[in-house]
C-alpha cells in the first residue's frame, strides 16, 4: 500500500517519527515528509539517516499555511505532533489547546483540501476520563477527528489512542538507568502506579493497523500487558545488575493518574475486540434525539473499563524479557554494562 506513495508525519523528530523511519526507509515507498518545528532535530536526523527519499519540512501545526505547503502530493498522513508533558500542559494549558485540538483541526482541513488518502491521528490514554490539561486537549482532539471523520471528505480519519511507550521520549526508563549509572536513587512519584507496556514498534504496528483496517471516525486501541511503576524499577535495576538499588517515593505529579485507561465503560460496549486490538467505531447518530429519549442503555453500566490495573500483569521475569527486546534501550543497557 505505501509502494510509490507519499507520507507525511507531523512531529516526525519525535520518537514515533523515527520509529515510522526504521521500518519504511529502506521499503518502496516514494517519500517520507518530517514536518515539525524544530530545525536542530531536524538536521540531526537528515545527517542520521543520509537518505534521499526523506525530505524536511519546518512548520508548526498551529500554522495552517506551513501545513498547506508540506501536504502538496501528500498521499498519506501520521499526525503525531503533540503537546505531551502533562505537568507543562497544566501550568500552560491554552498552549496545549494550540498544538493538540487546532492544530489537529489544521492538520484534517489541510488533508482534505489536499485530498489526502488517509489520515491517522495519534492520542493517548490520558485523553481517556481525563483529570489534567494534556488529557483534556486530547479528548479535545479525538473529538474533531471522530467528527471530522463523519463527514464524507474522502479522506479516511481514523484515531489511535495507547498508552506508556517504554523508551519514548519522556519515559522514565531512560532516567530510571541514568539515576542508576550515577549512583543516585530511582526517583518516583507512586510505586503502585501501573502502566501499560508497550514498545515503540507496537505503536507502530497499531497505527499501520489501523491504517489498513480503520473506517472513518474509528479509534483504535491494541491490548497491552501492565506493570507498576516500583517493578519497573527495581527490574531495571536488577537487569543492570544493581537489584538492591535505592528507591526514593517523591509524591504524585501534577495531574498524574494512579492507573492508564484505554477504553471507557461507554467505550466497551460498542467496542469490536479484533483479537490483538479493539476498534471503537463512531456514534454516527445525528442531532435529532427525539427518538431516542424513551431508549435506555443499561447495558453500560454492565460493562467494564480497560485498564492498567485490570489488564494482563507482568511478573519480573515478562517485563525483563519485554525490556531487553527494546531496540532503544539495548544500547543504554550495554553502554552500563560496559562502563558501569
Amino acid at each position: 500500500m505505501f509502494k510509490d506513495k507519499v507520507l507525511l508525519i507531523s512531529g516526525g523528530t519525535g520518537s514515533f517519527g523515527n520509529a515510522i523511519l526504521r521500518r519504511f526507509l529502506d521499503t518502496d515507498i516514494k517519500e517520507i515528509r518530517v514536518f515539525s518545528r524544530d530545525e536542530l532535530k531536524q538536521d540531526s536526523m537528515r545527517k542520521r539517516y543520509n537518505n534521499e527519499k526523506l525530505k524536511f519540512f519546518i512548520g508548526d501545526v498551529r500554522d495552517r499555511n506551513s501545513i498547506d505547503d508540506a501536504m502538496v502530493g501528500v498521499d498519506y498522513v501520521f499526525h503525531a505532533a503533540a503537546l505531551k508533558q502533562v505537568p507543562s500542559c497544566e501550568f500552560f494549558p491554552m498552549q496545549a489547546v494550540k498544538t493538540n485540538v487546532i492544530g489537529t483541526e489544521n492538520i484534517l482541513n489541510s488533508a482534505i483540501n489536499a485530498k489526502v488518502s488517509k489520515v491517522i491521528a495519534l492520542s493517548t490514554d490520558k485523553a481517556v476520563y481525563p483529570i489534567n490539561a494534556m488529557g483534556v486537549s486530547k479528548a479535545m482532539m479525538e473529538r474533531v477527528v471522530v467528527a471530522k471523520g463523519r463527514t464524507d471528505t474522502g479522506t479516511m480519519i481514523a484515531c489511535t489512542r495507547y498508552g506508556n511507550v517504554m523508551a519514548s521520549r519522556g519515559s522514565v526508563i531512560p532516567l530510571f538507568i541514568d539515576q542508576i549509572r550515577q549512583g543516585k536513587p530511582i526517583t518516583m512519584t507512586d510505586p503502585d502506579m501501573t502502566r501499560f507496556m508497550m514498545s515503540l514498534d507496537q505503536a507502530v504496528d497499531l497505527v499501520l493497523f489501523a491504517f489498513e483496517n480503520g473506517v472513518s471516525g474509528d479509534i483504535f486501541v491494541q491490548k497491552a500487558p501492565a506493570a507498576t511503576v516500583r517493578l519497573l524499577a527495581e527490574t531495571l535495576a536488577t537487569t543492570l545488575g544493581r537489584p538492591n538499588h535505592p528507591i526514593k517515593v517523591i509524591g504524585t505529579r501534577h495531574g498524574e493518574k494512579l492507573y492508564e485507561t484505554l477504553l471507557t465503560k461507554e467505550e466497551m460496549v460498542k467496542a469490536e475486540d479484533l483479537g490483538d486490538y479493539f476498534r471503537v467505531p463512531a456514534d454516527n447518530r445525528d442531532l435529532n434525539y427525539n427518538r431516542y429519549f424513551d431508549e435506555g442503555e443499561e447495558i453500560i453500566t454492565q460493562a467494564g473499563e480497560y485498564h492498567s490495573h485490570n489488564t494482563t500483569q507482568l511478573d519480573q521475569s515478562g517485563l525483563q524479557r519485554l525490556l531487553l527486546n527494546l531496540r532503544e534501550i539495548q544500547s543504554d543497557l550495554e553502554d552500563f554494562k560496559n562502563n558501569g
